[in-house]
């Protein structure tokens, strides 16, 4: 998600794509449980991520 036109970063940089957040690692069983707290998303106004898609893949 990137309402901006920013390049991509880690979730502390100050330029960065809005849905940047950072990688998820799954323990020896393939489980990764995730709990994300971040300054730019929200759940509405500009950076309303309501009806977006996370997006999770392999390397």
């Amino acid at each position: 998600f990137n309402p901006n036109d920013q390049e991509h970063g880690g979730p502390s940089d100050s330029v960065r794509h809005v849905g940047d957040l950072g990688n998820v690692e799954a323990n020896a069983e393939g489980v990764a449980k995730v709990n994300i707290v971040d300054k730019q998303i929200s759940l509405n106004g500009e950076n309303n991520i309501v009806g977006r898609t996370v997006v999770v893949h392999a390397d």
